[in-house]
């Protein structure tokens, strides 16, 4: 994820915590269609994602990942387990 960040022109910060790995990164005004178009492409892969705004005009983009994401419904019946990575 943080690697096709960097391609579409964003300076993701990657943190590691026990349960989860965030990305982050500060959407500068104005943005590319395609670079947009790729965030959000990026944010939707995510288990959880948002945009935060602050009263200062800024906006942050972030994206959380699970270490140990749970195997679905469609996994099971299949025989195969699978994981969220970027």
């Amino acid at each position: 994820m943080a690697t096709r960040l960097s391609a579409a022109g964003f300076t993701p910060r990657v943190t590691d915590h026990d349960d989860h790995t965030r990305i982050e990164l500060e959407v500068a005004d104005p943005v590319s269609a395609g670079s947009w178009q790729e965030l959000l492409a990026v944010l939707e892969a995510a288990d959880r994602f948002g945009l935060d705004v602050s009263s200062a005009g800024g906006r942050l983009a972030w994206a959380a990942i699970r270490r140990n994401a749970p195997v679905t419904d469609d996994a099971v019946r299949g025989g195969h387990s699978s994981a969220i990575g970027s």
